[in-house]
């Protein structure tokens, strides 16, 4: 049924419409609740120990403490430069860029490689190095980590730079070795 109907132009109400009634908003509406007031309550005890959230974790003192440098630039395979800073990562020997590496019998320029790995790594993310405001402005032997990762172990243990003897990551450039990766692999 419709309720209006356009005849020249004017709305013309059907006679179904204007015998309809008013329903009384006393019984459809809400009753007042005028002199309720809202009352707090405590909230309820959770249901198991799985619903609460864990407690922050106590910062510890060898939590690490640094330097976010940003949009780093990659100069050699262990070493960038970033926000003025020059980087040397910390325990590390950079491959040298015009090194060229022989595997089986195949040569290849495994330093060009090594930096472009690390490049590719590092792109785009903000390193938490050791370094702080008042050594600035000179190469720096820094340890780094993105997250967790530490750089310099990183950058071993997948055979893109050699380990400093002293520097830690002795057994890192093993394993490396070993599982012929990086420098010590074949060219990719």
């Amino acid at each position: 049924m419709q309720a209006h109907e356009k005849a020249g132009g004017q709305p013309r109400i059907h006679k179904e419409v204007a015998a309809l009634r008013s329903i009384a908003p006393e019984i459809v509406a809400p009753p007042d609740v005028v002199g309720l007031g809202l009352q707090r309550v405590e909230a309820r005890p959770p249901l198991s120990e799985l619903g609460l959230a864990a407690p922050p974790k106590p910062v510890t003192p060898d939590d690490w403490e640094g330097t976010i440098l940003y949009r780093p630039v990659v100069t050699s395979s262990a070493s960038f430069e970033a926000m003025g800073f020059t980087i040397l990562v910390a325990g590390t020997e950079p491959v040298g860029l015009d090194q060229s590496c022989d595997f089986q019998g195949v040569a290849w320029r495994c330093g060009e490689r090594a930096r472009l790995a690390f490049r590719y790594w590092l792109r785009g993310r903000a390193p938490l190095c050791q370094v702080f405001p008042p050594a600035e402005r000179q190469p720096v032997a820094a340890a780094c980590r993105l997250g967790k990762q530490d750089l310099g172990a990183w950058l071993v243990s997948n055979g893109w730079a050699y380990a400093r003897p002293g520097g830690g990551y002795e057994k890192a450039e093993a394993v490396a070795r070993r599982a012929r990766m990086g420098v010590f692999g074949p060219p990719d």
